[in-house]
């Protein structure tokens, strides 16, 4: 079957909090009459992302087009989840025109990539493309960026010092396997920030990749689909720090869902947040909870001590208003104390 007949497949990667989720809304309300299905992954037990797609309203997104993996990675589950879910896709009577595949934030795009190649699917589908999302903001911090010096200082000064950085890793594998990069949040950024982030990106890429500036993931469709990558083709020019899943070890990271009680006001669960971020080794946090006299659903969203929030729908007829938080973190942060932030009032 030639790649013109199968069913092309755009992988969304990126870390936690660059805006994928964001960015494939995007994309589902800018479909222009296209078929377009999401396969969404989560790290951990509560699945967030795939919800928050399904509740925002978007004309012609039905509640059949979007799967849901809450537990557990792609790039590690392939036979059990990865392979059933897109068949479930793939079987309908009606499928889809294109397959968009949010991946988790932690998730490594290759191995998934390589799955493609799987005899159950590679005379279906095709990897139209990787776009890898990167928090302008973020990495303008330096949250994930090499400093070579530092390191070798490090290790003159104490041979017993881990220098692994799995952020890192996860950062660059990212970036090494897209095939566009979408430069996110340009409008947080200031002055020089952009230049050193442009440099910071190039400087991880074996190869020539374009990238595109924008804020809110707010990218032409015709721009980020139809790429003709065929990626599962070309894996030797997408080296990989974790060339297998059996390379990628999760123990890394760790994550907990919180339950939340109603708030008074969205100020009130904002504060919460913050200083549940303050916790060492926390990475993100992110869910919704009920505010005390009003029908939407509060969503906050927080990437180390950017919090953001907003309404993003009614509560639904019949719909426990139950609030929860879902922490993502560096494995042994302190739980309790972002549970004891959390449901402190």
């Amino acid at each position: 079957m030639s790649d013109l007949t199968k069913i092309p497949c755009t992988i969304v990667t990126g870390f936690l909090g660059a805006g994928k989720t964001t960015l494939v809304r995007h994309l589902l309300e800018n479909a222009g009459g296209r078929r377009l299905a999401v396969l969404v992954n989560e790290f951990g037990d509560l699945g967030f992302d795939g919800s928050f797609i399904e509740g925002c309203g978007i004309e012609g997104c039905t509640q059949e087009d979007i799967v849901e993996l809450p537990n557990g990675c792609l790039c590690c589950t392939v036979a059990d989840d990865f392979v059933p879910a897109l068949n479930t896709l793939l079987n309908r009577p009606n499928p889809p025109e294109h397959i968009l595949i949010e991946t988790s934030g932690l998730a490594l795009p290759k191995p998934l990539v390589r799955a493609f190649n799987w005899p159950d699917i590679r005379s279906r589908v095709t990897v139209d493309g990787v776009i890898a999302v990167v928090d302008g903001p973020a990495v303008a911090s330096g949250a994930f960026a090499d400093d070579p010096d530092a390191l070798d200082a490090q290790r003159a000064a104490d041979s017993s010092v881990d220098h692994e950085n799995p952020l890192e890793e996860v950062f660059e594998d990212q970036l090494l396997c897209a095939d566009l990069i979408i430069l996110n949040k340009t409008d947080q950024m200031q002055g020089g920030e952009k230049g050193k982030v442009l440099a910071e990106i190039e400087g991880h890429l074996p190869r020539a990749v374009k990238v595109i500036e924008t804020a809110h993931g707010k990218v032409d469709p015709k721009v980020l689909l139809g790429l003709g990558a065929a990626a599962e083709a070309d894996l030797d020019s997408r080296p990989s720090h974790h060339e297998t899943a059996d390379d990628h070890d999760h123990d890394d990271f760790e994550s907990v869902a919180i339950p939340v009680d109603p708030v008074a006001t969205p100020e009130a669960l904002v504060a919460r947040v913050e200083r549940a971020a303050e916790a060492d080794g926390v990475l993100r946090i992110k869910g919704f909870a009920p505010v005390d006299g009003k029908p939407m659903r509060l969503v906050v969203q927080g990437v180390g001590r950017r919090i953001a929030h907003h309404y993003d729908r009614p509560w639904k007829a019949g719909e426990a208003r139950d609030g929860r938080m879902v922490v993502i973190g560096l494995k042994g942060f302190d739980i309790e104390a972002v549970e004891a932030a959390l449901r402190a009032g």
